[in-house]
């Protein structure tokens, strides 16, 4: 120990050359003072709980993100009409998306009304259909370009080509975190989306407010969260090096203009060094009881959706789930293969979730939210040379409509908003963008997304940047 303390005291360094030799890892720094009852330089945490503009319905998000482009045409939005089309083309012109569609191409799945509400569900979706009467299913969503980059930037970010903090971050940026042990913002992936970090980034918000990814392809705690546990050193250790690190800090600060980045970096070893005590805990389900874990399913979707109940359930404010690394739900070829096989790999977890949710009385406060980027074409995309030569039977990306549903926290379960037409090809009656989605989504929380704005480069800016209107009857 005194070798140890000796190494410490003899450097000289500046604070962000220790920061940066350091090298460890999350779990293995943090401001000590926090837990010796010293004052904390950085004031009150960041993500400390805060007040939203009014009285909010939701609490809390869980975003079940099924990246790649689920069909609406075969999940949500039945279009019978297909079939006295089926192997024609359709009586439609610019049909076009990102490739050269064909003939309509009928669904090849069997839908069902459910419920007192009898909203109609694909075969796929059996178990999420079960909790129709809390569903708000929103037929008329539209973005703006048939690729999956910026349709990813603008769906978790509100822009699609520029740098912008995403939604989570700006959720958790407005109200903070009910838990300062955990993350204010989790997202949960079996590797990693396209676009990666970039989906769950904070942009020039503060950096505390950044997404924690978590690599569900990795069942054990430790290898969930890279370095939660510092191998090398106690947390006696930890807290008597983390004092010095406020010692450097207390020294720069009095010396220097203040460092926002570096400050966020700090309070992100705070929260880690809390984590170590909570996170074994939060993404543990073997300690959740039998029939629990048997309800939601095996697989890593059943894993993510039970840790995304247990982490809301513990205060974290926006858990985002994907269903897995790359697309997999972008369908090009042999949509009725594909397709079955994602959705049996989440109908009964989904389901299982909001039963959970309601059962705990959870659901009233956590707005969860379905869908992918865009939807895809109610016609056959053609061959193409190159990456999709030979690809048959699959559909083309759709950004001009397709659905998404959302569930508690305030939505108007049993109905549908808007529609496409009567093909399914483009949102037709109540069109609602994604910024009407962020802004629908942001009043549920209790924020006016007009006021909702952060300072940076001389402007304000919002999630909604100037665009969105609140949809009111999505809202209970």
């Amino acid at each position: 120990m005194r070798h140890h303390s000796q190494k410490l005291s003899d450097s000289f360094m500046t604070r962000r050359e220790y920061l940066s030799r350091s090298g460890i890892g999350m779990g293995g720094l943090a401001l000590g003072t926090m837990f010796s009852g010293k004052p904390n330089i950085l004031g009150n945490s960041s993500l400390a709980v805060k007040g939203a503009h009014f009285r909010p319905k939701a609490k809390r998000v869980i975003h079940i993100f099924l990246n790649g482009g689920p069909s609406h045409v075969d999940t949500f939005d039945p279009k019978p009409v297909l079939e006295k089309y089926a192997g024609k083309l359709l009586p439609m012109k610019n049909l076009r998306t990102e490739r050269r569609t064909g003939a309509a191409f009928p669904s090849p799945f069997k839908f069902k009304r459910y419920g007192q509400s009898g909203i109609e569900v694909s075969e796929l979706f059996p178990n999420t259909a079960k909790c129709i009467d809390d569903i708000a299913v929103i037929r008329s969503m539209h973005a703006d370009i048939p690729n999956h980059e910026p349709s990813l930037m603008l769906m978790n970010c509100g822009e699609a080509r520029l740098i912008r903090p995403s939604v989570g971050s700006w959720v958790t940026y407005g109200l903070g975190s009910e838990n300062q042990n955990l993350p204010g913002f989790i997202s949960m992936c079996p590797g990693y989306p396209i676009q990666e970090s970039q989906n769950w980034q904070s942009g020039f918000l503060p950096g505390i407010y950044q997404g924690t990814h978590i690599n569900t392809r990795h069942t054990s705690v430790e290898k969930l969260i890279e370095h939660i546990k510092n191998r090398k050193l106690s947390l006696e250790e930890q807290r008597r090096q983390l004092d010095f690190i406020q010692l450097l800090n207390q020294r720069h600060a009095a010396k220097r203009q203040k460092d926002a980045q570096l400050e966020a970096r700090i309070q992100s070893f705070e929260l880690a060094y809390r984590m170590q005590m909570e996170a074994a805990d939060a993404f543990d389900i073997n300690r959740e009881p039998k029939h629990i874990r048997e309800s939601y399913g095996k697989g890593t979707q059943a894993r993510q959706l039970l840790i995304a109940r247990r982490l809301v359930e513990r205060g974290v404010r926006f858990v985002q789930v994907w269903h897995g690394s790359g697309q997999p739900w972008d369908n090009h070829d042999d949509i009725e293969v594909g397709h079955r096989r994602l959705a049996g790999q989440c109908d009964q977890a989904i389901g299982a979730l909001l039963q959970d949710l309601k059962q705990r009385g959870l659901l009233e406060e956590t707005l969860v939210l379905w869908g992918g980027e865009f939807g895809r074409t109610p016609t056959v995309e053609l061959p193409t040379p190159g990456a999709n030569a030979g690809k048959i039977n699959g559909r083309d990306h759709n950004h001009h409509g397709f659905t998404m549903w959302m569930a508690g926290g305030g939505a108007k379960g049993g109905t549908v908003y808007g529609a496409t037409d009567e093909f399914g090809f483009r949102a037709e009656k109540d069109r609602m963008h994604v910024h009407d989605l962020h802004a629908t989504m942001l009043a549920m929380l209790g924020f006016n997304h007009e006021k909702f704005t952060y300072r940076h480069a001389g402007r304000d800016f919002r999630l909604t940047d100037v665009h969105g209107k609140v949809v009111h009857d999505l809202i209970a």
